[in-house]
């Protein structure tokens, strides 16, 4: 999942201006598309992106690149069209052939690169019977892809109107009851319900088997459809009819919809030690922890430490990733971001009060923690606040934005790097930890001997903190370090309960991520102004 960061608008011109513009500076781009119900489509989708793209994107972009990559992305359509640059033009060709000469200058701005491409399209369109009758869809799909691999970037993509659709809800929620189903062999089985919502309030059930949605029998439905008809406004009501194994007449249900964000944090009581999952972060992850904290305050009355487990979690929205951080630190940096546009910089301070009251804390982490986790376990290791456990992050220190397109769907773009309090980025070395089990054969006595007797190597962290993000092959040596792996070792889960209980040991590990000279008690105050911009 993208670390996404929206906090400022964008800027949109008029339509006329563009189409304007766009005529004027793109020869092939005549009256007769002008016309075209498409090409007005396409121009502003376009605009829009190519906009994006300028004002966003971490580094400048030569957006004739672009042009190419995005109008040879048709061939994924149909095989036969290619584009290549010619001297002061892009030819677009079919069969080998020029269908289109697309005049360029070194004067376009991104409305002209937009009418180019437009204009590319039209003529793609006109040229090519797939194209002819592929969706609007299908073609921005393409051309977006083509375009976006120029860029080199894993991170930065395109997303359709559906999709987009799926991930805004992810992010953000939408307008449902609380449940999740399947559809196995035609019947519609609820999995799970979610507390604190209307389902649950309803009185509905795992295995429940919803059989009518508003009177429309869901026999036969995909899960796409089910979910959709399950969804809808806030405020909104719907009638479900229920069959419960232990009844003997079906329920019919009414009710109201509310805003439903995923649920993506679970707790679990491991003795006198709360356990928390973290699967990623959305727009009530923190909310959601500090609900499950209290839950866990109440029912464990000597509680000891606070494990939270990062494993595999790849990450969500920035804000989300320094209000769970915020949780558990009084004072100092979470995390910094640094990009090409001025709004990309960014700096994030703790506030006073930890929801744990100083507990000692462990962060379960391996190679799939990624982003969001990467930032709140660098963070809490940077501070002092945390042991980490497990081994090597993903590495993904890039924050990505995610403007919304006319078509409603949207463009993943990286716009900055983040910083740790201590001040590396993140990105390709991603986050030591401060105890490695990777070693396969290890044992949490053994790891915890080894830690008393003063045996375990401490994170690298002057290396670290110094070495240059361009110097791949030097973050390929800390890395080494503690290879990352993808598996959940028990081994993690042991050494952290068993840490959390012993305040000698505790104390040891904490210091194997501090600086030389460095205290847990200074760790905060000595790193948080310390980033490279």
């Amino acid at each position: 999942m993208s670390l996404a960061s929206g906090r400022f608008s964008l800027r949109r011109r008029l339509a006329t201006l563009l189409l304007f513009m766009a005529v004027a500076g793109c020869s092939t781009a005549s009256s007769p598309l002008a016309a075209n119900s498409d090409y007005d489509r396409d121009l502003r989708m376009f605009t829009s992106a190519y906009e994006d793209i300028d004002d966003l994107y971490i580094r400048k972009v030569d957006m004739e690149t672009l042009a190419i990559g995005g109008l040879s992305g048709l061939a994924a359509i149909d095989p036969d069209i290619s584009a290549k640059p010619n001297g002061d033009k892009i030819d677009l060709l079919y069969k080998g052939e020029a269908v289109a000469g697309l005049a360029t200058t070194d004067k376009f701005g991104a409305d002209d690169w937009a009418a180019l491409t437009a204009a590319g399209i039209a003529a793609a369109r006109k040229a090519s019977p797939a194209l002819a009758k592929a969706d609007s869809e299908v073609i921005y799909k393409a051309v977006f892809n083509g375009m976006l691999a120029r860029l080199n970037d894993p991170f930065s993509r395109y997303s359709g109107r559906d999709q987009a659709a799926e991930n805004r809800a992810a992010r953000e929620g939408f307008g449902g009851i609380g449940v999740y189903v399947s559809v196995d062999n035609g019947m519609v089985r609820i999995l799970s319900v979610q507390h604190y919502l209307p389902a649950e309030r309803a009185g509905l059930r795992p295995d429940d088997v919803i059989t009518e949605v508003d009177g429309v029998a869901t026999k036969g439905m995909d899960q796409q459809q089910v979910v959709s008809m399950l969804r809808g406004n806030v405020d909104s009501r719907v009638l479900l009819t229920v069959q419960r194994k232990s009844l003997a007449h079906p329920l019919v249900v009414a009710i109201t919809r509310v805003l439903v964000v995923p649920d993506t944090v679970t707790y679990r009581r491991e003795g006198d030690i709360a356990y928390f999952r973290i699967y990623s972060f959305n727009e009530d992850t923190a909310a959601s922890l500090r609900r499950e904290f209290e839950n866990a305050r109440n029912e464990i009355r000597g509680m000891r430490g606070v494990i939270l487990d990062l494993r595999g979690d790849p990450g969500g929205v920035l804000d989300q990733a320094v209000a769970v951080a915020d949780l558990f630190m009084e004072s100092g940096r979470i995390v910094s971001t640094h990009g090409r546009n001025p709004d990309s910089h960014q700096y994030f301070e703790a506030t006073p009060g930890d929801i744990a009251s100083g507990l000692p804390m462990a962060i379960l982490i391996n190679g799939n923690s990624a982003s969001a986790s990467e930032i709140v376990a660098a963070a809490l290791q940077d501070s002092g606040r945390a042991v980490l456990i497990g081994s090597n992050s993903y590495g993904k220190g890039t924050v990505q934005t995610v403007p919304r397109l006319p078509n409603n769907g949207e463009i993943t773009l990286t716009w900055a790097r983040y910083y740790a309090p201590s001040g590396y980025t993140l990105n390709h070395i991603g986050v030591l930890p401060s105890i490695c089990t990777n070693g396969g054969d290890q044992d949490a006595t053994d790891l915890l001997s080894e830690l008393g007797a003063g045996k375990l190597k401490p994170v690298p962290v002057k290396a670290r903190n110094t070495t240059s993000p361009e110097d791949t092959a030097a973050l390929d040596k800390l890395r080494e370090t503690c290879p990352g792996y993808k598996s959940e070792r028990a081994v993690d889960l042991q050494v952290a309960i068993r840490l959390l209980t012993q305040p000698r040991l505790y104390d040891e590990a904490i210091g194997l991520a501090a600086l030389p000279g460095q205290t847990a008690a200074t760790q905060s105050a000595l790193t948080q102004d310390t980033v490279r911009p």
